[in-house]
């Protein structure tokens, strides 16, 4: 099998670069070499240095290869463009210093989205011409990252924002061309939003371009969904549990991804509240062994 396992920020709780609560970027890289893996990414821009000199010889140090970047920022706000764009430039810029190759586009969490996270039928939707701006303002970001930088662009939905569900999902990848925009598919958030991981793997193989790895307890799914618990209130109630131990059919995912010669990165992501978990490096390196078992490397 030609697919390499690596994890990300999030997995020590990293979701916003000047978050005081999180562990400092060295722990995060030796901590994420320390459980076995070759290759990481970036985080939020602004968390590892933006100098490439200063994080490449973190990264070689640390026998770790930068895999990729996230922009999680509110493309469905247009008052936020410009900070939308500010992030999209920064990332894509660290990325090709350093020979990534992916670029994540995530819409952010949402005030109007996050009652519904999990519950399609009851999510507010945007009208046609909010969604059409929206669309391309996915698509502008897309187009800078593939044409000026030479990345590799996929979408990711996600809990709480307007790119959550499957079927926005779908009617955005039928509105942008594949040839700028692919998809980094999330198994755990596409669990979340109460969608099957598998089938959908099975349908879009083809334009998968990029893996997130992350897995569902199912009863604090359950449990959250019906109180609308916010997403990040679910992270620390645990609601992404290691690898193999929720909802995640993972063995049924290897077969796809294998079935389809898939090769590259799959990319480890276990949300936490940096405060509220006593042990991530243990959680990485039970994530790693659980994969290996199951015959990833």
């Amino acid at each position: 099998m030609t697919i390499r396992i690596g994890n990300a920020p999030c997995s020590w709780g990293v979701e916003f670069a000047q978050d005081p609560r999180n562990p400092s970027w060295q722990t995060v890289l030796k901590q994420c070499a320390a459980a076995g893996y070759k290759g990481i990414e970036l985080g939020p821009v602004g968390f590892m240095p933006e100098d490439p000199a200063v994080l490449s010889e973190a990264l070689a140090e640390n026998g770790l290869e930068l895999i990729g970047g996230v922009v999680f920022r509110p493309f469905h706000d247009p008052a936020k463009w410009d900070e939308v764009l500010d992030a999209a430039h920064r990332t894509c810029a660290a990325l090709r210093a350093h020979g990534a190759e992916h670029l994540v586009l995530i819409d952010s969490i949402s005030e109007r989205r996050a009652p519904t996270a999990g519950r399609a039928s009851e999510a507010e939707q945007m009208d046609n011409a909010e969604w059409s701006a929206f669309r391309d303002r996915l698509a502008t970001i897309a187009r800078i990252g593939t044409e000026d930088y030479g990345l590799t662009v996929g979408i990711h939905a996600h809990a709480a924002g307007f790119m959550d569900f499957e079927p926005e999902l779908e009617r955005l990848l039928d509105e942008v061309g594949e040839d700028i925009l692919k998809i980094c598919f999330d198994t755990g958030h596409h669990s979340y939003a109460g969608f099957d991981p598998v089938a959908f793997m099975k349908r879009h193989i083809g334009r998968i371009s990029y893996m997130h790895f992350k897995d569902i307890d199912p009863k604090v799914k359950a449990d959250v969904i019906d109180k609308r618990t916010g997403f990040y209130d679910a992270c620390g109630q645990g609601i992404f549990c290691n690898l193999g131990q929720g909802d995640v059919d993972f063995a049924a995912v290897r077969d796809v991804l294998v079935g389809a010669g898939f090769s590259g990165w799959c990319t480890v992501e276990q949300d936490c509240d940096p405060t509220l978990d006593p042990d991530p490096l243990g959680d990485a390196r039970l994530n790693r062994e659980y994969l290996e078992s199951i015959g990833f490397n």
